[in-house]
Formats: C-alpha cells, structure tokens, sequence
C-alpha cells in the first residue's frame, strides 16, 4: 500500500510538472519573438525557471511513486538549497529595500526622488552604464511617458501639479523641481536659466525619448517603484518558504518511506 507522503509528494510534483509546461512555453515563445530589449532580457530566466520546475517534479514524481531512494534525495537536496537560498533573498531583500522613500514637495502632488536616498547596493546597480542602458531603453519601450505625452498641452499647469504622478513618471518624465523651468505642457518646459546646482537640469529634453531617462531623478523614481514590488516579494517568499518547507518535511516522511521498503525488501 502507497503511502500517505508518497501519494502527497507524488501530486503535488505532478502539478507542478503540469505548471512548468506553460511557463517554458511562454519562455521558448518570447525568444522567437522578442523585438525589444525587455523581451529579451526576460526569455531566459523563464525558460531556465520552466526547465528547473519540470526537473525537479520529475525527480520528486519518479522518486515518491516509483520509490526511488537515489531520486528523492536529490530532489530533497534541491529543494533545501532551494529553501537556504529564498530565506538568504528574503533577508536581503528586507535589507536593501529599507532606505529611500519620495521627497514632498509644498504645492504639488506628485513626489520628487533623490538617489541618493537609496541603498548603496541599489545605486551602484543603477549608475552601472551597461544596466542602465537596458534599464532605459525598457523603459522607453514601455511608454512610461505616454499618458503626459498624450496630453500635450491640454493640461493647465494648476492641474498638472496636482497629478499624483507614479515614482517613474515623475523621476523620468519632466524636470526636477530644483530647476525652476517654465511649464508649457507636462513633458515639454522652458529653460529659464542656465545655472543649476542640479545636475539633472542639464539633461532634461523635450524631445519624447530623451526627457530625463538619463537623469538621477530618474534612477531614483525605478529604484523606489523596485524597492515597494521587491518588499511585496519578500513577503510572497515568506508564505511560499513556509510552503516549501512542508513539502520538504513530507519528502523527507516518503524518503524515509522508501528506506523502509527497500529494507523490508532486501530482508523479508
């Protein structure tokens, strides 16, 4: 008679094997068709995380049905770096996103960001050339900018400064505050001197893929839109740790369900 563990390690890799199928697909289905640098960027970790679903499940699958001692340990080797490697994420997760937060500005409703306000580790991912470059040609790609462009200049500047403006949208869509321009429309302002103590300033644009994608402002407003999806996955791995490690409690009872058989087998 099979085991209770066996028959629950055996469904719930059954699933998961089924889950994998549509997450590889999707990864093969973004390498064919891939036109931008975000597509891009994702096509492999989906494929990579398709692959190491299907065989894990397959390891747990074929090691709790079929008893295969050999199978099941590694697949519970696996799934305890798995755990060891989400608690160590977590925590640096809750570590880096604790500083930085949008800077209120008297009058307005949207924030203003600083990067300097930000995790060290953060920041140095951001200034990186070669990240950044991605960074922005994704961000661009993804028309942060396109509700303000969209408007042009049918908002009155009373109503503009009362938007409630996402992180990005502010950091990268106009003018840093400190610079004093003249509004004429929400991603086109006048230069009204040539003076600044921020740098930002002198990278703003109103052309609508320049604007200020290259600015501090900008790395500052990704970081704190990173900061708050990050800590939403930081508490998502809590709940799917604890999860892991009941699965990884019952693999270990069908491992040991294992052992038992084959010892009763070789001695009857």
């Amino acid at each position: 008679m099979v085991r209770l563990s066996n028959n629950l390690i055996g469904i719930l890799n059954f699933v998961t094997f089924l889950l994998s199928i549509p997450i590889l697909w999707a990864g093969i289905w973004l390498s064919r068709q891939a036109n931008t640098e975000c597509e891009r960027f994702l096509e492999k970790p989906v494929i990579a995380l398709g692959v190491f679903l299907m065989v894990v499940s397959i390891l747990g699958l074929v090691g709790a049905c079929c008893r295969v001692s050999l199978l099941l340990w590694i697949y519970l080797l696996v799934m305890f770096l798995l755990i060891l490697v989400l608690f160590c994420f977590t925590i640096f997760v809750f570590v880096v996103t604790n500083k930085g937060a949008g800077e209120v500005v008297s009058g307005k409703g949207y924030k203003e960001y600083r990067l300097g306000d930000y995790s060290n580790w953060l920041q140095k991912r951001v200034n990186s050339t070669k990240n950044w470059n991605k960074i922005r040609s994704c961000l661009i790609d993804s028309k942060v900018c396109k509700s303000l462009i969209d408007d042009g200049s049918n908002t009155p500047v009373e109503t503009f400064y009362k938007e409630r403006l996402s992180a990005v949208q502010s950091g990268c869509c106009k003018p840093s505050n400190d610079c004093g321009f003249t509004y004429v429309s929400p991603t086109n302002w006048t230069t009204t001197n040539s003076s600044f103590t921020n740098p930002d300033c002198d990278l703003w644009s109103n052309e609508p893929n320049t604007l200020c994608f290259s600015c501090q402002s900008c790395k500052a407003g990704l970081l704190d839109n990173l900061k708050h999806d990050w800590k939403r996955v930081a508490v998502v791995n809590v709940i799917f740790l604890i999860f892991l490690i009941i699965v990884y409690s019952i693999g270990c009872c069908a491992f040991r369900n294992n052992r038992e058989d084959n010892s009763w087998k070789r001695y009857p």
